[in-house]
């Protein structure tokens, strides 16, 4: 064929580097957003912060699903210091022939420091112990040979972060050199020091022995022996919650028996979790929701805006400077472009958030069990926007209301047929379960069919397996872990 030119006129899609940008802002949280920004800060001399006084006060940092009582406690203390164990279970094992000096330990924890050093007191104090570091201090101020208490170190290593002793003597014996001539009974008297320290139930292998450990911890009373015996010799019945087969196997009566549970239901099968390290997430509500003249309104959070602008000094000296300013020229136009996106951010979730709350309004007023069902798709025709914007928005994005924080999503749910043909929410078929599961008696709880039924009866007409699936949702247990004396 003989070689031709053609023109051809085709339609396609470009996201100009602007767009780009704007849908990356939209999809950020706001602690991504502010990373984002510093980021921008660092890079581009031609941006820079607005001073605020920080007087228009809005919710700070709450943790989600907080109540309205709980936001001004909450706003007080959204920042906590980072507080770590300097040892990692894969560090070596410390050497067990090696001279120690054990008056030194826990010497980290406590740091002597001048009166014009300028330390928060109080954020010191709220750092807070590790678990191994807790049980080291202990090791040292007990009267063992350096051996002993290297042998006990050795096995506070291997506990995990509940305090739980995973690995068997024997797994533990081949970590130690053969040169030391450590045996089996060695360890085990070891891990018996170990079990002896607080908190009670540390260095158990199971959840039965932990619990036996924190029993055996307290006075003796026939509710301690009852208590012990269940445990050691009963506790699947106990969780099975078959108390007529524990009455016959302990030969006690209802009150004995009951009196023993409650105690073991006050033990603690994680206790190493008291020294945990993982600090409270908080969020920052993007929103806040209030009702102004009988109004559900938003707002939003300005503790969640990030104040820009552009350098001014330098603004002025490239306009001084017209056709000589280089890279400058680019850096003060993504400058620009950044201030106009992150503006349209928060303008794209006020509308949104001001949409959501128009439609569950009924929430606000009456709780969960008023919630309606409420898709995107809704949302995103009454704006005139796409369905993936609003997805978008909704995502990582919170509400400050008076119920509480909530993220976007959740007032976003599916739905299911009533008898006059109209629709409930998921969100309040799971709030109307709640409250039949609490209201029901504790002696002869109800099933998953008999609260379909109960449910029917109101006109919504739920399936017994969605019921099991809403209520596994809510962690409430099945019918046979409810049942008591």
């Amino acid at each position: 064929m003989k070689p031709s030119l053609q023109l051809k006129l085709s339609q396609h899609l470009t996201l100009t580097p602007q767009l780009q940008q704007s849908i990356k802002l939209l999809q950020l949280s706001t602690l991504e957003l502010n990373q984002e920004i510093e980021r921008f800060l660092l890079e581009n001399p031609m941006l820079e912060r607005e001073d605020g006084d920080g007087s228009d006060f809005a919710p700070a940092a709450l943790p989600a699903g907080s109540t309205a009582a709980t936001s001004e406690r909450s706003s007080e203390t959204t920042d906590s210091p980072e507080s770590g164990d300097s040892r990692t279970e894969g560090d070596a094992a410390p050497g067990l022939d090696e001279g120690m000096d054990w008056s030194s330990v826990g010497s980290g924890s406590s740091s002597s420091r001048d009166d014009d050093d300028d330390v928060d007191y109080q954020e010191f104090q709220a750092a807070g112990i590790s678990l191994r570091d807790h049980l080291d201090l202990q090791v040292a101020l007990s009267p063992l040979s350096d051996r002993d208490r290297a042998l006990v170190r050795f096995v506070i290593e291997a506990l995990d972060d509940d305090g739980y002793l995973h690995q068997t003597l024997e797994e533990l014996l081949e970590l130690l050199p053969p040169e030391l001539e450590v045996d089996v009974d060695e360890l085990a008297i070891a891990l018996r020091h170990v079990q002896n320290l607080e908190p009670a139930g540390i260095g158990a292998r199971t959840p039965q022995e932990c619990l036996s450990l924190q029993l055996r911890a307290l006075p003796p009373s026939p509710d301690r022996r009852l208590a012990l015996e269940i445990v050691d010799k009963h506790l699947e019945l106990l969780a099975e919650r078959n108390f007529a087969k524990l009455k016959r196997l302990t030969g006690c009566d209802d009150d004995a028996l009951r009196a023993a549970q409650t105690l073991i239901s006050r033990l603690d099968p994680h206790p190493g979790s008291q020294h945990s390290t993982e600090e409270t997430r908080y969020v920052l509500p993007d929103v806040v929701v209030r009702k102004v003249r009988n109004r559900w309104t938003v707002s939003l959070n300005p503790e969640a805006m990030p104040r820009l602008r552009i350098n001014q000094l330098y603004a002025s000296i490239l306009q001084q400077h017209r056709g000589q300013g280089g890279g400058l020229t680019g850096q003060l136009q993504e400058a620009r472009w950044l201030i106009k996106n992150v503006q349209q951010r928060f303008d794209t979730i006020l509308r949104v958030s001001q949409a959501i709350v128009d439609q569950q309004r009924q929430f606000f007023d009456h709780g969960d069990v008023a919630m309606r069902p409420l898709t995107l798709r809704e949302i995103a025709d009454q704006l005139e926007l796409h369905e993936s914007t609003v997805s978008r928005v909704t995502t990582q994005k919170y509400m400050a209301t008076p119920r509480g924080v909530f993220e976007l999503k959740y007032f976003f749910g599916s739905h299911v047929s009533t008898d006059t043909g109209g629709a409930a929410s998921s969100t309040a078929i799971r709030a109307l379960i709640r409250q039949l599961v609490d209201a029901e008696d504790r002696k002869k709880p109800m099933s998953d069919a008999k609260i379909a039924e109960l449910l029917g009866q109101q006109g919504i007409v739920v399936a017994r397996r969605t019921i099991a699936k809403y209520r596994e949702s809510l962690n409430i247990p099945p019918v046979s872990l409810r049942k008591t004396l």
